[in-house]
């Protein structure tokens, strides 16, 4: 078997732990919300903000901490967190800030007992290694440090841009007319 093949087949394993019904809820949480943040550290940052441009592509009002156009959050509106690890001190200010401003907290980790989850409104479990469980007997990938996760990521989000397009009625046209022209 070559490393291709086993990292395609631990996806694979991942994808088939995740709970369908958590990630339609999760959906239904973007799609409804008045406005959409976005976080994530490191590489879950890069997957995070990829996920942001489909927000986007589909009409929504999404934007990324740390870019000079985040809006201020509040009432209504979604603060969405990758923390693969369950914990960084960072992710759990701005969670803070967040809840304190009466936004929603949809994170997304695979450590459901961390402190982070335990500050959100809903957790969205990706059932993958992280650095969190990347040495010794609990190292279970070939992939090293949180790579299984972040790879997860990428392909849950865009199952969840699937699912977001159905829930709003957006055609792939739309999201077509929606990509920028300055490239």
């Amino acid at each position: 078997m070559t490393l291709y093949r086993t990292a395609l087949e631990e996806l694979g394993a991942v994808a088939d732990r995740i709970d369908d019904a958590a990630v339609d809820e999760a959906c239904r949480m973007i799609a409804g919300a008045r406005r959409v943040g976005v976080f994530g550290g490191g590489r879950e940052g890069l997957q995070i903000k990829g996920f942001a441009m489909r927000l986007f592509h589909l009409g929504l009002d999404v934007a990324v901490v740390g870019d000079m156009t985040m809006p201020a959050l509040g009432e209504g509106d979604l603060f969405l967190v990758t923390v693969g690890p369950g914990e960084i001190s960072t992710a759990l200010a701005l969670m803070g800030v967040a809840k304190a401003a009466g936004a929603k907290i949809l994170f997304l980790t695979a450590q459901p007992q961390s402190r982070g989850a335990a500050m959100a409104d809903r957790v969205l479990t990706i059932p993958a290694q992280t650095m969190a469980n990347d040495q010794g007997a609990a190292a279970t990938s070939v992939l090293p440090m949180g790579s299984l996760y972040e790879g997860a990521l990428f392909l849950v989000f865009e199952i969840m841009v699937l699912k977001i397009r159905d829930i709003l009625g957006v055609t792939p046209e739309t999201m077509r007319a929606n990509h920028t022209n300055m490239e």
